[in-house]
């Protein structure tokens, strides 16, 4: 069969960047290792954060889906960061791990344009430096002019707890093999990455009362710009800490942690470390935080965030059961550590193509990233320029001072990394101005262009730009007098009293006057 873009992986970064080239008019197909994992979330059950936050929200505004997904799974939202200022408080969200793959998955089968398969890419399909398609495991082979591969951390996947390790992806799936050597042949140069996950627990044998509850915040908050802003039930989360008979079990066993040991040849991310790295690392902290994060609505499992480590299985279980409120806790799911190979992104275009084949397109953490967030940035950027691409269009770059997804593409194509790289709001030059509550007012325009943002969403944009736009005004043409009650206002505050009228946009800087406006 023939397709204008084939998309290799059902992962976030693939969702994204399938839904945009067929949302763009692009025949298009998209081809994983297991249907019934399309956008698994192996790792936390958790969307946002600082940074993180900022990246969900511009794919939203660029008619993206992981903001409107997240808004519809969710069990709990809070916005962190509220006594700092706005351009680094951020939205984070802990989702329901099944509901959220089930309704990615209802989309994706709605979309049209659109065909899903599941299998298991083995080759590209090269003609002249430019790519033509690509052929499966079971020798079938697909054409199209544009190939997106997303296959995040399956490639050549290793999985380790303590001694054993075996072949394989997240949540114990198969990893590609041929793929990689398919790469290779190419030309690509590769590097090895490696990362981890906590165990999960059985909510049954949890004592809740010896912990520090995390509820969700009271006031609607939602991802998505269309997203109706409505109540709704939350789950909460839990608070606990290790102790340092935690950390003399870690440390007695330190030579049994392939994360910590170096026993695995990749990098691993410096931002999420084992839970050894933070033991050793730290010698002189006495604790360390341990939240407990719900899976979902209908599930006893419970993510051990703070806690990701490689040891073997008998050893997770003494150390967790050290922790107040885990005296006496079952273990669901061992945490494990995974080895896999991603992509130099020097060997990237700032639109996501790669510079020594026309049309192949990489995006998520084959090009070195961590998270859901930076992967579902970059699948729709190289979903829409794949799109573009085979439309014959300029190509969609946007830079460092547009959008985080701007400095995220930049840093990786430009500075390399030796580890897998996390968005952070330090990382942007220009976070004053791109925050995530504006993400619309940046982005939708790019969007529309591109053809990827709805018609109803164009409307609630417009809306809302009218209204600022009357506000603006409002503040423009209303005055304020040297009055009395102005006067001792000011006085109060500290401020010096006014000489003579001014307009309410000059004289609310840093003051609150609108309610003195008769």
């Amino acid at each position: 069969m023939t397709y204008d873009v084939i998309v290799i992986g059902a992962g976030h970064a693939g969702c994204e960047a399938a839904l945009a080239a067929a949302r763009m008019g692009c025949k298009t197909l998209l081809i994983t290792l297991n249907l019934d994992y399309v956008a698994l979330l192996p790792c936390n059950p958790a969307v946002g954060g600082p940074g993180k936050s900022h990246l969900v929200r511009e794919v939203d505004a660029l008619g993206g889906e992981i903001g409107l997904n997240t808004d519809k799974t969710f069990i709990q939202m809070r916005m962190l960061n509220t006594g700092k200022g706005p351009a680094v408080r951020a939205l984070r969200a802990q989702v329901d791990k099944v509901l959220y793959q089930r309704e990615m998955l209802k989309t994706l089968q709605g979309q049209r344009n659109l065909d899903l398969k599941q299998g298991s890419v083995e080759r590209l399909l090269i003609s002249k430096g430019e790519v033509t398609g690509v052929q499966t495991q079971t020798g079938a082979r697909y054409k199209s002019k544009a190939v997106v591969l997303t296959t995040g951390t399956y490639l050549c996947g290793r999985i380790i707890i303590g001694e054993i390790s075996y072949a394989g992806g997240p949540n114990s799936q198969r990893a590609p093999q041929g793929l990689a050597e398919s790469l290779l042949d190419l030309g690509f140069e590769l590097m090895c990455f490696k990362t981890g996950t906590p165990p999960r627990i059985d909510r049954k044998s949890i004592d809740f009362s010896k912990m520090i509850e995390q509820p969700g915040d009271r006031e609607p908050l939602f991802f998505s710009y269309l997203s109706k802003k409505e109540e709704r039930p939350q789950l909460s989360c839990w608070l606990t800490h290790s102790n340092e008979q935690t950390h003399d079990i870690v440390r007695e066993n330190l030579h049994r942690s392939p994360l910590f040991s170096r026993n695995l040849e990749g990098a691993g991310p410096r931002y999420c470390p084992s839970f050894e790295d933070k033991v050793v690392n730290f010698p002189g902290r006495r604790r360390h935080q341990i939240f407990l994060e719900p899976e979902g609505w209908d599930t006893d499992e419970y993510y051990v965030q703070g806690m990701y480590t490689s040891l073997p299985e008998d050893i997770q279980l003494a150390a967790l059961r050290t922790i107040p409120g885990m005296e006496d806790v079952q273990i669901i799911r061992a945490g494990y550590g995974i080895e896999y190979d991603a992509l130099v992104p020097a060997q990237l275009e700032s639109t996501l193509q790669t510079k020594e084949i026309k049309g192949f397109f990489t995006a998520g953490q084959i090009n070195g990233t961590s998270g859901y967030e930076e992967a579902a940035a970059q699948g729709i950027l190289a979903g829409i320029n794949a799109a573009l691409f085979v439309h014959g269009c300029e190509p969609l770059v946007l830079k460092r001072s547009e959008a985080y997804i701007g400095v995220l593409v930049d840093d990786l194509i430009t500075k390399g990394v030796r580890e897998p790289y996390r968005i952070l709001t330090s990382r942007a030059e220009y976070r004053l101005l791109l925050r995530h509550d504006n993400a619309d007012l940046r982005l939708t325009e790019t969007g529309r262009r591109v053809g990827l943002v709805s018609e109803e969403r164009y409307r609630i944009f417009s809306e809302k730009v009218r209204q600022i736009e009357e506000e603006r005004a409002w503040l423009r043409e209303t005055k304020v007098t040297p009055s009395s009650v102005v006067q001792e206002y000011l006085s109060a505050k500290g401020s010096a009293p006014l000489k003579g009228g001014m307009s309410l946009k000059n004289s609310s800087k840093g003051l609150n006057l609108p309610f003195l406006i008769s």
